[in-house]
């Protein structure tokens, strides 16, 4: 799931995000992954905060895995203990397998309930109609994909969009599509669309583009440490630039615990 984290927190916690009204029925949180707990070496992949002050747990899941339910009670009475207050759950399921797994852990004298979503079943086209590319980007998750040309009416919304946010969605969707087997027709696709066509011959994005899931990270990452710790410096662009494809995500993987950028780069 690694490789898409990053790519799919961005989108989530994009403002006016559709598919975080879908999830949680607010338009808007205010996130405070920062602070989000540990527990058992891992931490949540997001955590937001409602006006009302009620907390909610985002967590992606790519895979049906057994202990799933009792992670998620894991998670709960973590940030229990952390904030004093236990959140609502939702688990986002984006794997290609259908979905096996409970919304439950129970045992003799314990139940625990969360909300689990496939993202099939969320309104694909809703997301397709948003001004969000995000959520634009996301549609290739639904049962949306199951449909043809769904791919082109993405790319044609992300033609359609501001040019400063369509390379970052392109880049996005390459990801994205990965986890339906669908990366492949997303860049013969984008080939046959003029302006998407020169952002992938565009000499600092393309390569990172044509070069596949990892590579084409990069923006991604920088972007979530600019939001992070604020402006990215040259020498801080440079040297992530420079990285391979596994450090890079080892510091994408870092992100949300590190408390300088120069832990970013710890051994």
């Amino acid at each position: 799931m690694h490789e898409y984290d990053v790519a799919l927190k961005n989108i989530i916690t994009r403002p006016r995000s559709s598919i975080l009204e879908q999830l949680t029925g607010a338009p808007a949180l205010k996130w405070i992954n920062v602070e989000a707990p540990k527990v058992s070496n891992r931490r949540v992949d997001l955590l937001g905060e409602l006006p009302d002050g009620n907390l909610v747990h985002i967590e992606l899941q790519s895979r049906n895995q057994k202990d799933f339910p009792l992670r998620m009670a894991e998670y709960l009475f973590g940030i229990g203990l952390r904030y004093g207050r236990l959140p609502r759950q939702v688990a986002l399921y984006v794997g290609e397998a259908r979905l096996r797994m409970k919304d439950r852990a129970e045992g003799l004298d314990f139940f625990v309930r969360f909300h689990l979503v496939d993202i099939r079943d969320l309104d694909g086209e809703r997301l397709l109609a948003s001004t969000n590319l995000g959520d634009n980007v996301l549609a290739v998750l639904t049962s949306l994909s199951e449909r043809p040309k769904v791919v082109r009416r993405i790319l044609e919304r992300i033609a359609a969009g501001r040019p400063v946010e369509r390379d970052q969605a392109l880049a996005e969707l390459f990801i994205v599509a990965g986890l339906r087997k669908m990366e492949g027709e997303a860049r013969r696709e984008a080939r046959k669309m003029p302006i998407l066509n020169d952002i992938m011959d565009n000499e600092v994005i393309g390569p990172l583009i044509r070069q596949g899931r990892a590579e084409g990270q990069l923006e991604i990452v920088l972007s979530m440490i600019e939001k992070r710790f604020g402006r990215v410096t040259p020498a801080v662009s440079q040297r992530i630039a420079a990285l391979k494809p596994a450090q890079l995500k080892r510091v994408a993987l870092r992100l949300l615990d590190a408390r300088r950028i120069e832990d970013l780069f710890s051994r």
